[in-house]
């Protein structure tokens, strides 16, 4: 196999985890969606999908960090070595490890019923989102 053809395979390998990221990222967004609800609505402690989305939070980060840095490898070592070869996706991508870590971050805040942690780490969290879906439509538009 040429450098070429393992650069390519590597590109599509790093832009199928990072949309699988991506999955995983709405399905931990849906749990916590399921959560704020039953909040609001003073209904059942969801105590599974509490200890899901705690569980899997810290987790996801990490491995969505690990997707970017494994992007800078494939441009940097695969590649021509020029980190700003596609500036957008690069950019976003930084934004994506940046709201990461301050979500992580906020999430250690969330104090019994305060509200404000809470509010803040569900609009980072749909940042995430958002930042995730350009970032695959970037990709794609470096794939195809």
């Amino acid at each position: 196999m040429t450098g070429r053809e393992l650069h390519l395979y590597f590109k599509y390998l790093h832009g199928s985890y990072n949309t699988l990221m991506f999955l995983l990222f709405c399905y931990q967004g849906c749990l916590g969606l399921l959560i704020r609800r039953r909040r609001m609505q003073g209904g059942a402690f969801p105590q599974v999908e509490v200890l899901r989305h705690r569980k899997a939070g810290p987790v996801l980060a990490v491995l969505g960090t690990l997707g970017f840095f494994v992007g800078l490898a494939l441009v940097g070592v695969f590649g021509k070595g020029n980190l700003l070869e596609h500036p957008p996706h690069l950019f976003t991508g930084m934004v994506i490890v940046l709201l990461l870590g301050a979500t992580y971050a906020v999430s250690r805040r969330i104090r019994g019923a305060e509200l404000q942690p809470r509010e803040l780490h569900f609009k980072m969290g749909l940042a995430i989102l958002f930042f995730y879906s350009v970032e695959i439509f970037l990709g794609l538009g470096i794939l195809l």
